[in-house]
């Protein structure tokens, strides 16, 4: 019976434990140039043992629930996730307000350097964590989604020193080709075949990955358009599917645990 009441007691202790255990959402703060910026550090604390980090920019309304919980499903017990603002803390688009989410990165595309300079300073602020949250620094990469994946891709070609960086349906473009000569990360992209708003720079962004040094990859998935892993977009341009989106994941999962062990 001791026997039977101490199993007892330690199944209902782990119970608890797991009962208390919950994803954390915590705010991470800092100022640069003038301007102030409000993220939030995403992880599940049912574990204290060391994790990838990654940067994570979400779409062009930047952070919003939406996003949170993403980035929550992301994470899982796999990654402690900057979720990132790269827009400063008095410019949040609305969800469904193109309008907005399209003068908000204007003046990133504008000044792709400017772009470039942040999403540095994200890396730098998601290494600054792991004094608090359960971070493996040697194993950091970056992800980003639709604008995220351009933000991400200039990490790529700032030199950040990462082990990978992964896009989903993000524009191909940049200012300046002959950066791709400092890409040291495992660069994974993926975009909907039929994506009319990034697919035509597709050529152009396969000549740029030529002329660098990194493993790279370009996957086309086949009938999906723009915002293929956004389940709140439903328009002919611009639409989940759920399809494409278990297919990225898929392949940004295996993609982030070769570069972290080195594998093929």
């Amino acid at each position: 019976m001791r026997f039977v009441r101490a199993v007892s007691l330690a199944l209902l202790a782990g119970l608890s434990f797991a009962a208390q255990a919950k994803m954390v959402h915590r705010p991470v703060e800092w100022t640069l140039d003038g301007t102030h910026f409000k993220s939030v550090l995403v992880y599940d604390d049912a574990s204290h043992a060391k994790r990838p980090g990654l940067v994570m920019v979400p779409n062009w309304y930047g952070i919003n629930d939406g996003a949170i919980k993403k980035a929550d499903m992301i994470a899982g017990k796999d990654y402690v996730i900057l979720l990132t603002d790269m827009y400063g803390e008095n410019v949040r688009p609305q969800p469904g307000h193109a309008d907005q989410a399209k003068a908000a990165t204007a003046a990133l595309y504008g000044d792709r350097a400017v772009m470039r300079k942040r999403i540095d300073e994200a890396l730098a602020q998601l290494k600054a964590q792991a004094t608090n949250a359960p971070i493996d620094t040697s194993k950091l990469a970056a992800i980003g989604f639709c604008f995220g994946g351009t933000a991400v891709l200039d990490l790529a070609r700032s030199g950040a020193d990462v082990a990978a960086i992964v896009s989903f349906h993000g524009g191909l473009t940049t200012d300046d080709p002959s950066l791709a000569k400092n890409i040291k990360a495992r660069v994974l992209v993926m975009n909907g075949a039929d994506d009319k708003g990034t697919m035509p720079d597709a050529d152009k962004f396969m000549d740029e990955m030529r002329s660098s040094p990194a493993d790279w990859q370009f996957v086309v998935l086949g009938n999906a358009v723009h915002c293929f892993t956004e389940v709140d977009e439903n328009s002919p341009g611009c639409k989940y599917d759920p399809r494409a989106a278990a297919r990225s994941y898929r392949l940004m999962h295996d993609w982030l645990h070769a570069a972290f062990s080195g594998t093929p």
